[in-house]
């Protein structure tokens, strides 16, 4: 294929967690699901590095350009600011299905897709745990968005999965995580026994989950022992679906 007709398109899915969330931040369990809606990236070869979503453009001439603005194509920022690749010569044109803001990974969709769609196009190979880790970093240390496991993990594999964080309570170096216990449940369980909606009240990650990480890091018992009971419940909740109790 010449350069003038190179394209390179990924989605990823949203995801729902069924029960043991947030248990993902603090070394629990999680079940969670993909839900029908995905993020969408496309690029296509260009004169320059262009990024495009909601009919608005902006080019991107130099570093300076990738610091963030509290606009819709931080994430695209984040993630380029992140692979520190060469000048690139590209339109990156995405979208997203996923409601803003509703609780269904929607901007660790977008990342899991910018990142798999701008690897491939520089011709890099990746591995899905290492994807699922970086999308998890560049979401916490690039968007500065205080964050757990599940949605990178969850929006890298999809499907229906049983997740395992055991070791991944506290923040480590990119070299030094562990990665996830991944177990795909999609082949036992038929049907999911509840209908996902959206009543469109949005919710700021970072101000949910930010609060309670400070507490539990504290040490208030409240908190270590809800979040210890939250991953028993998980782990049970995975033997009832599969056994549809």
């Amino acid at each position: 294929m010449s350069s003038e007709q190179r394209r390179v398109v990924c989605s990823a899915p949203g995801r729902a967690g069924i029960i043991g969330n947030p248990t993902d931040m603090y070394g629990g369990s999680v079940l969670s699901c993909s839900v029908g809606l995905r993020a969408r990236v496309a690029i296509t070869t260009a004169s320059e590095l262009v990024l495009e979503t909601a009919g608005q453009q902006c080019g991107i001439a130099s570093r300076k350009d990738l610091q963030p603005q509290g606009d819709c194509f931080d994430v695209a920022r984040a993630v380029l600011d992140y692979l520190r690749l060469p000048p690139l010569a590209c339109r990156v044109e995405y979208q997203s299905e996923i409601p803003l803001r509703s609780g269904m990974a929607g901007s660790t969709a977008l990342l899991a897709a910018l990142l798999r769609g701008l690897l491939a196009w520089q011709g890099q190979g990746f591995r899905l745990h290492h994807l699922a880790e970086r999308v998890r970093y560049v979401e916490l240390n690039f968007l500065k968005v205080v964050c757990g496991y599940q949605d990178a993990y969850m929006c890298t594999f999809g499907g229906l999965s049983f997740m395992d964080f055991r070791g991944k309570q506290f923040y480590r170096r990119a070299e030094a995580e562990l990665y996830a216990t991944i177990e795909p449940l999609a082949a036992y369980v038929s049907q999911l026994p509840f209908v996902l909606a959206f009543t469109g009240v949005q919710h700021a990650s970072s101000a949910v989950h930010k609060p309670i990480r400070e507490r539990w890091l504290e040490g208030e018992p409240d908190v270590v022992e809800g979040y210890k009971r939250i991953t028993e419940i998980a782990r049970a909740g995975k033997k009832a679906l599969i056994l549809g109790d």
